[in-house]
């Protein structure tokens, strides 16, 4: 009898020669390289090191795509983008110490959204390891306990045959639900030394499929198909497991409004009758979740910018979906399905009931009427128009990544993405300087679309530098920056809760002089010219600057009472 785990592949001639006469001159590195190239990487990120030179020089020797940037923590927000417009894992190459800590608050940004990131990063001589104190340049006593707390998992190889089946395990975690960043770590001298191994082939990475339990998705299937009021949050899950179809075929046949956290901008059509587009902010759409008597949560976690600040507290069944098992019943008791969205939203198509509520448009169209109206009494014409203004210049198709700036806060809530993975923030760990790197990663991502990076002059000024790395590989982003003097929403928020702002304003400097001290165009505008520069610059091939002095203010929060 032959039991399935006695099957092996076996080798065909032309592997065999190719295994006795592997090509000379390669090192630990090629190892690298061969096994991404064999996983399917096609373009890698990172910044070279002193320990890392061994991966770095066997790049020229592989047909893997390089873009380096200037900053690492720059170069994790370029892997990130380009994991969440690929859906594939981004190789991001690192040096050791100084080189590999500067990436932790991407990395971090990574996790929070669920990003797919393959973060490699080199160590010292193996002689170095163990926490010994032997003062190598860039030691520390345990490099990767200063990962394990914010990526997924950790890979450590210390010997060359280790390398292959440590990135692929690594590649399979990173692309497993739910998605996330993931470190290798390599030491000097392993990636250096020559090597006689065979070029590395046929590697197995396949993701686990995360299934739902059949008997959670038949109670939640009866739950919603009783329910009188059901209602639906989608958050980012949707979008990274690409759900967005099956959602709205849920909807329909349940009639139920649909809301989009943040992280899930696009996951629902913004006009469709049934949406209650993004206003998590709002007391109005708090108050009619919470009227639910069947809750569905899809892909969020319910923390604290999908609660509007914790103030939410449903009062009927909550039934959570949720890739990461730490998020399920974190904040409010549910029913949770451990499974990827997409796989538990079919689940629940093939077994959920129709039910028609004709009074659900009506009842959507009265609370985005009082979040209009809400708005509308708060003078805040400027900021309306100038979202308007970039929501007309941006292409159909054509992705934005927005920084933590006052108008990203509005673009949350009042945003139109028109289609799921479009609009892309750092608000899953909510550090500075994610729009214009991430953005350069998703131009290199797809070159054939013009991609939009919105940052506030304090954003700016953590990732000016890579106005370099644009220009070098002609990346077609074009870099919105409103300049309001400062940290705009720090001074907000510290006016309104001390009565007077400090430490929040900011020496900048001549933005569009800056720019083209790069050698790439820059405009200055106003919020009347806004379209008008915005549309040009995104038209014209290659990076560009559209710089906009003005001060923005926020809408009255309501979670405050």
């Amino acid at each position: 009898m032959t039991h399935d785990h006695d099957l092996v592949l076996r080798p065909t001639d032309a592997q065999t020669t190719a295994a006795l006469n592997p090509p000379a001159g390669r090192n630990g590195g090629d190892l690298v390289v061969e096994t991404l190239a064999g996983l399917g990487a096609t373009t890698v990120f990172g910044l070279p090191g002193q320990h890392a030179l061994g991966m770095f020089d066997a790049l020229r020797r592989s047909d893997l795509r390089y873009v380096g940037l200037r900053v690492e923590n720059n170069a994790g927000f370029a892997a990130d983008a380009y994991g969440r417009v690929t859906g594939e894992a981004a190789p991001l190459l690192l040096s050791t110490g100084p080189g590999a800590l500067t990436s932790l608050a991407a990395l971090q940004e990574a996790a929070a959204a669920s990003a797919p990131v393959l973060a490699i990063s080199s160590q010292v001589p193996t002689a170095g390891l163990g926490g010994g104190r032997h003062g190598y340049l860039h030691e520390l006593p345990d490099q990767a306990a200063s990962f394990r707390g914010v990526v997924k998992s950790v890979h450590t190889v210390r010997t060359q045959s280790q390398i292959p089946s440590g990135i692929a395990a690594a590649w399979k975690s990173a692309l497993t639900a739910p998605h996330g960043p993931v470190w290798v770590e390599i030491p000097q001298d392993v990636l250096l030394a020559p090597t006689a191994l065979p070029g590395v082939t046929a590697l197995d990475a396949t993701p686990e499929e995360l299934v739902p339990r059949p008997e959670l998705t038949a109670l939640a299937a009866h739950l919603l198909s009783r329910a009188e009021r059901p209602a639906v949050i989608a958050g980012g899950g949707v979008v990274r497991a690409d759900a967005a179809g099956k959602l709205l075929a849920l909807a329909e046949r349940l009639d139920a409004p649909v809301v989009t956290t943040f992280g899930g901008k696009g996951a629902f059509p913004w006009t469709h009758p049934l949406s209650l587009q993004s206003w998590l902010e709002d007391r109005h759409t708090t108050g009619f979740l919470e009227d639910a008597d069947v809750l569905l949560v899809v892909g969020s976690g319910l923390g604290e910018l999908s609660s509007n600040y914790h103030t939410f507290a449903p009062r009927g069944r909550v039934v959570q979906i949720e890739a990461d098992l730490g998020k399920l019943e974190s904040n409010h008791p549910a029913l949770g399905i451990h499974a990827d969205a997409r796989l538990a939203l079919q689940a629940l198509l093939e077994t959920v009931e129709e039910r028609t509520d004709p009074t659900a448009p009506e009842r959507v169209r009265d609370v985005l009427a009082r979040v209009a109206a809400r708005i509308g009494a708060q003078e805040l014409t400027l900021e309306q128009e100038v979202l308007a203004s970039v929501r007309r210049a941006l292409p159909a198709g054509a992705p934005s990544f927005w920084d933590m700036t006052i108008l990203a806060y509005w673009a949350w809530s009042a945003f139109d993405a028109h289609a799921p993975n479009l609009m892309h923030s750092a608000q899953g760990a909510g550090g500075l300087g994610y729009g214009f790197p991430a953005a350069l990663g998703a131009a290199a991502a797809d070159p054939t679309r013009p991609v939009l990076a919105v940052s506030g002059d304090g954003g700016a000024l953590y990732s000016v530098a890579e106005l370099a790395t644009a220009r070098q590989y002609g990346l077609d982003v074009t870099w919105l920056i409103v300049d309001d003097g400062g940290y705009g929403i720090l001074r907000e928020y510290m006016t309104d809760a001390f009565g007077q702002a400090t430490a929040t304003e900011l020496t900048r400097p001549d933005y569009v002089a800056l720019a083209e001290s790069f050698g790439v165009p820059g405009v200055r505008t106003t919020p009347d010219t806004l379209e008008k520069d915005l549309a040009a610059a995104l038209a014209a091939p290659g990076p560009s600057v559209v710089v906009l002095p003005a001060v923005l203010r926020m809408f009255a929060p309501t979670h405050l009472g």
